[in-house]
């Protein structure tokens, strides 16, 4: 059996498919179901159960092991929202829940695999799993980063495995309930249905208009990921997960425009609210993921944007 918090959402959900398509039900969703539109992204799943987290977490705080039948937890649940800036909200969810989740699975010698973030990077530019790298800009960052130092400080020898994957700028299929958090290819699709024009930020920091750039990686292929630490329980660590090359904001534009056939593209203000607050490069040290033997292939914005209109239809 499988446990995945976060089982509704972006991330979460592409998993469970992913595992359905290699004949995986055994699988409980964890989540927190107040957005009823997310169960669109597993009505066509086979789960075994579904449990609200608060539900799941009493349990946990009980001690109770499901019969001794689980065989690892994904917990990809959390605050995501860059721009919350209740502190105690978002430390609740993402540090205090994640420890609590922690030690369970440590306890009953369960896998734990959990959805670290690229944002602990701030406006870094070396992308390196080491805290001398980590500069947070905000709560989400810095609530995804301290639980990192909290796994280095606590993990001992011979626990099963811990992973922490440094999710880069995800995108693809099942993203639509993130609202203003869903990634920018899913947004400029819609803008160039609705008004046949896609917009971009100004530049900043330096960079051109539309030449700030990310390491943008298809969520099929963080899902190959997540799959394959499954698959090899010996390995632990935290790790980055991107392609390992940025791309810039105009690259994804172009791509979205490419797979219509027309559009337009033009430059806005750049938001006061995001200065200093905005990484305008991010481009994932992969090293140490390929150390540790995986060897899978990472899709470019050019073909990875192509897939996923193409799934959006």
């Amino acid at each position: 059996m499988i446990i995945i918090t976060g089982g509704l959402g972006f991330i979460g959900s592409n998993i469970i498919h992913a595992l359905n398509a290699r004949g995986v039900t055994d699988i409980i969703i964890v989540d927190e179901f107040t957005d009823g539109t997310k169960f669109a992204n597993v009505s066509d799943v086979q789960i075994v159960d579904y449990l609200d987290k608060d539900e799941f977490l009493a349990l946990v705080k009980q001690g109770y092991n499901f019969n001794g039948k689980v065989n690892a937890l994904l917990h990809q649940g959390a605050c995501s929202a860059t721009t919350e800036w209740n502190g105690k909200l978002v430390m609740k969810k993402n540090f205090t829940y994640s420890k609590e989740l922690f030690y369970y699975a440590g306890h009953h010698k369960i896998p734990f695999i959990y959805a670290s973030s690229a944002s602990v990077y701030g406006n870094g530019t070396t992308f390196i799993e080491d805290p001398q790298f980590e500069r947070p800009i905000n709560v989400y960052a810095y609530s995804k980063a301290l639980f990192d130092h909290y796994i280095r400080r606590h993990i001992v020898t011979g626990q099963s495995q811990v992973v922490g994957l440094r999710y880069f700028n995800v995108y693809g299929p099942r993203e639509q309930h993130k609202g203003e958090m869903a990634s920018v290819a899913f947004h400029l699709r819609n803008q160039l249905l609705s008004e046949g024009v896609v917009h971009l930020f100004e530049g900043s920091d330096g960079y051109s208009p539309g030449e700030q750039r990310r390491d943008f990686i298809h969520v099929e292929d963080v899902v190959d990921v997540i799959l394959w630490f499954l698959e090899h329980p010996e390995k632990s660590g935290i790790f980055n997960v991107g392609t390992g090359k940025s791309q810039s904001f105009n690259e994804v534009a172009r791509a979205v425009m490419k797979a219509f056939g027309h559009g337009e593209l033009q430059y806005i203000p750049f938001p006061e609210h995001l200065k200093g607050r905005y990484q305008s490069f991010t481009e994932a040290d992969i090293t140490l993921l390929r150390e540790a033997g995986y060897d899978g292939t990472f899709r470019s914005v050019e073909s990875g944007v192509h897939d996923y209109m193409k799934w959006l239809g």
